[in-house]
C-alpha cells in the first residue's frame, strides 16, 4: 500500500512505501496526519522529487470516479456516493414549516423580494450545490497529498429529447409533449384519454382526478410521474383497498444534473487550480476501457480519463460515502398515545460513541449504523453487511472519528473481467 508524504510547508511529495514510512516514523523524521488514505508529514525540510501526475475525474449525479496516475503507475484510485436525500429532507422541512406557521401565526403575504436577488447571482437548488460542491472537495482532497499536474474532467452532456424519442429532429425539439396544453392536468388527462387507468371505467365515476405515483415530494410534477384515476379508485388506493400495476416512468434527474453542473464544474476547477485542467466526453472513455479490457467502474473510468492506460493499477481502491453532518429534527412526526411526541434525536455520544463512527468489531472494521442508550450498537460495513446487529460498547474499539464522508478500503476489480 503506498503511503502519501507531505512536507513541512503542507506541500504534497511523491507516495513512499510502507516501509520506508515506518522508518522515518520510528526515527522521528516523521508524524501522521491522516489515517485513510494514509498520510505522513516530513519534520524535515524536502523539496522532494516529482512527477507528472494526472488526475482523473469521473464526474457523476450519484458518484464520482477518481484516478491520479503517472506514465508508469497509478497512485490514487476512488469512488465517491453522493448524497440523495437532500430534496426529500427539505421537502419534509417545507411541510413541517408550514404546518407550523399556519398553526402559530396570523395570515401574513408571501414575500418574493428577498429570494430573486439570490437567484440572479448564479442561484442553484440545495441538492445541485451539494453535489457540485462534493466534486470540488474531493478532489481538493487529492490535490492536497499528491503533487498534481494536470486534471481531466469528463464533462457528459445528455440530449434529453433524444432519449424519449430517438427520430425527434429540426423543429420538433421546440414542439414537446405538453404543446397547446394549458397545464400538466389537462395534458395528462387527454393522454390517458378522460378515462381511469385502473379501473378503466368500471366504476361509472365521473369525476377524475390526477394521481402522483411516486409522491410529489420525490417525484415532482412530471407526466411521467401521473395517471388518471377516479374518484372512487382514488380514495380506495389512498385508503389501501386496491393496488396499482402502473410503474413510475424513466426519470431524467440525472441527466438534468450534468446538464446544469458540466461546465460549471470544469470552468470552477480552471480557476481554482493553477494546473492544466482540460474536458474529454465519454465515447472516449468508453473507448479507452474497451480497448484495455477493464470492467465498467467509476475508478477504472477515472483511469481512463487520466490517459496512462500503460500505468500499472493499483490493487485497491478508496469507497467514499457521503452522510448528513447533523440531525436537527427535534420530535418524530409521529404522535403517541396521549399527545406525546417522541423525541427524534439521540444524545450528542452515547458512551463515547457518535453514530459513524469507525470501530473494531470482531476483528472487522465497520461504521457504528445505530447507538442505543443501553450501549447496544448496530455494526455495518458500508454495504450495508452487518457485522453485529446488537453489540455492547465494551467490545469495541474505536479507529477513527465520524467525518461526512465515510472512507473505506477496497480490492479493486480485475483488468481481465469480460465486458
Amino acid at each position: 500500500m503506498l503511503v502519501y508524504v507531505i512536507n513541512q510547508y503542507q506541500q504534497p511529495l511523491m507516495p513512499c512505501s510502507a516501509r520506508k514510512a515506518r522508518l522515518l516514523l520510528k526515527i522521528g523524521q516523521a508524524k501522521v496526519i491522516r489515517r485513510e488514505p494514509f498520510t505522513i508529514q516530513l519534520l524535515f525540510g524536502s523539496s522532494g522529487y516529482k512527477q507528472p501526475v494526472t488526475l482523473g475525474v469521473d464526474a457523476g449525479a450519484k458518484h464520482i470516479g477518481l484516478s491520479a496516475s503517472t506514465v508508469k503507475c497509478e497512485l490514487y484510485s476512488a469512488e465517491v456516493v453522493l448524497r440523495t436525500d437532500i430534496t426529500n429532507l427539505l421537502s419534509t422541512r417545507r411541510e413541517l414549516r408550514r404546518s407550523r406557521r399556519n398553526r402559530k401565526t396570523r395570515y401574513r403575504q408571501p414575500r418574493f423580494l428577498n429570494r430573486v436577488k439570490a437567484k440572479k447571482q448564479g442561484w442553484l437548488a440545495p441538492s445541485i450545490s451539494n453535489r457540485i460542491n462534493a466534486h470540488f472537495k474531493v478532489v481538493d482532497n487529492v490535490w492536497k497529498i499528491l503533487p498534481i499536474t494536470k486534471i481531466v474532467v469528463e464533462t457528459a452532456s445528455f440530449d434529453i429529447q433524444k432519449l424519449k424519442n430517438p427520430d425527434i429532429s429540426g423543429v420538433e425539439y421546440q414542439q414537446g409533449d405538453q404543446l397547446n396544453f394549458w397545464n400538466v392536468r389537462e395534458y395528462v388527462l387527454f393522454r390517458d384519454n378522460h378515462t381511469c387507468q385502473h379501473c378503466h371505467g368500471k366504476s361509472k365515476d365521473n369525476i377524475l382526478n390526477v394521481h402522483h405515483l411516486e409522491s410529489r415530494k420525490t417525484g415532482g410534477n412530471s407526466p411521467d410521474n401521473l395517471i388518471t384515476l377516479c374518484e372512487t379508485c382514488h380514495k380506495a388506493y389512498h385508503a389501501g383497498k386496491i393496488k396499482l400495476k402502473q410503474t413510475r416512468g424513466q426519470s431524467f434527474k440525472d441527466e438534468t444534473f450534468m446538464g446544469v453542473a458540466r461546465w460549471f464544474i470544469f470552468n470552477k476547477l480552471k480557476e481554482i487550480y493553477p494546473v492544466e485542467v482540460r474536458n474529454t466526453y465519454g465515447y472516449l472513455t468508453k473507448n479507452a476501457r474497451i480497448k484495455a479490457s477493464l470492467p465498467k467502474e467509476h475508478y477504472v473510468d477515472a483511469f481512463c480519463i487520466a490517459g496512462n492506460l500503460q500505468a500499472e493499477r493499483l490493487n485497491y481502491y478508496w469507497y467514499q460515502k457521503q452522510v448528513r453532518k447533523h440531525n436537527r429534527q427535534i420530535h418524530k412526526l409521529t404522535i403517541n398515545k396521549g399527545g406525546i411526541r417522541k423525541k427524534n434525536q439521540s444524545p450528542y455520544k452515547v458512551f463515547g460513541y457518535r453514530l459513524f463512527d469507525k470501530v473494531k468489531c470482531k476483528g472487522e472494521v465497520g461504521f457504528i449504523f445505530g447507538r442505543r442508550t443501553s450501549g447496544s450498537f448496530d455494526i455495518r460495513k458500508l454495504d450495508g453487511t452487518k457485522i453485529s446487529a446488537g453489540i455492547s460498547y465494551k467490545k469495541l474499539l474505536l479507529i477513527s472519528k465520524r467525518k461526512t464522508c465515510l472512507i473505506e478500503r477496497r480490492g479493486a476489480a480485475s483488468s481481465t473481467a469480460q465486458l
